[in-house]
């Protein structure tokens, strides 16, 4: 099951991608009226993120992690597994590898990537980040860094692809404004932002291969 979702996924990748279109399905008013707002400064951190496919119990699943609270503008929000490059990473496909080895302790050798979505830029930490698909050959044993994680959300593919998984609420941000935003309600967690807006694309992408 996931082989051939694999070989697909890897042949639509390689091709030119939904775009900012399948993302901003998922971003707030805002942002869609305001795009001069989001335009990519020049001292953007670079950083990735890993959408990790594997089988569990006859289905296709990805983690998502719970951030820890933490004084920042992204402190309890639900997300994909990634962080900031480094130097000597060397490349981003390898940042958002190491970083689920340090999150989620995911064995870095045994992750393949199939290929990446669209680059997002993230206003509120300055980051352009990008996204990778990865698939794993077994159900993973997560191993969360205490430090930064505050628990591991297993989500399958068909959740995902449920449109009565989507809807629209008021998100208080840290720094108190408040906003009008779309949501994924993925296991009874709000799945918002950046990362809503990434899933928004891979959702484009399952639909295109017939998923």
């Amino acid at each position: 099951m996931l082989s051939e979702l694999s070989r697909q996924l890897r042949q639509r990748l390689a091709l030119p991608l939904p775009g900012i279109e399948a993302q901003y399905q998922m971003a707030h008013a805002e942002r869609r009226v305001n795009l001069s707002r989001y335009r990519i400064p020049e001292n953007v951190r670079k950083g990735s993120v890993l959408l990790l496919l594997y089988e569990k119990n006859g289905e296709i699943m990805f983690p998502l992690i719970v951030r820890q609270e933490y004084e920042g503008v992204h402190s309890g929000q639900v997300a994909l597994p990634g962080g900031k490059y480094e130097e000597e990473d060397g490349t981003l496909e390898y940042t958002a590898i190491r970083e689920s080895h340090e999150e989620i302790g995911i064995i870095k050798r045994d992750i393949s990537l199939i290929g990446q979505l669209t680059e997002l830029y993230i206003p509120p930490s300055n980051f352009l980040v990008q996204p990778f698909i990865g698939t794993l050959n077994y159900e993973p044993t997560f191993l969360p860094d205490a430090k930064e994680v505050a628990r591991v959300v297993e989500i399958s593919l068909e959740n995902l692809m449920d449109e009565h998984r989507v809807s629209e609420k008021v998100i208080k941000l840290s720094n108190g404004m408040e906003i009008l935003t779309p949501y994924f309600s993925l296991r009874g967690n709000v799945v918002w932002g950046a990362t809503a807006m990434m899933l928004a694309e891979m959702k484009s992408v399952l639909y295109e291969i017939g998923y």
